[in-house]
């Protein structure tokens, strides 16, 4: 997709870039940085406390891995030139929605549909 027709500058696409990049860097240390916490200790008792953040720590990495795939996609997308159309509706993604959520894959609109889907 022309990135003229989403109404994104080339400054604007290479700072969207930049921190999508600085996102996956982030998400996959914090994957590191869970696996790594996650490793039984010998003095580690089974108790609520260790049970709680184990729980804790599994959501937080499914999280982590939700939003690295996400980066993951809309990089993708930029290199294949689609970033920036909405996956449902094929309209144009609003430039202040990108800003805030660079790997935004819906427009504002088919967000909400797909919401309410839940």
């Amino acid at each position: 997709m022309n990135h003229q027709l989403i109404d994104l500058s080339s400054d604007d696409l290479a700072a969207l870039r930049e921190n999508l990049r600085e996102q996956f860097l982030f998400r996959r240390e914090q994957l590191q940085q869970l696996s790594a916490s996650a490793m039984p200790r010998a003095d580690t008792r089974l108790d609520r406390h260790s049970a709680a953040r184990t729980e804790v720590r599994v959501k937080l990495a499914a999280s982590a891995r939700m939003v690295l795939a996400d980066v993951e996609a809309a990089l993708g997308r930029m290199d294949s030139g689609d970033y920036g159309a909405c996956r449902l509706c094929r309209r144009p993604i609003a430039r202040e929605r990108l800003m805030i959520v660079p790997q935004a894959c819906f427009c504002a609109r088919c967000q909400q549909v797909q919401g309410a889907g839940r």
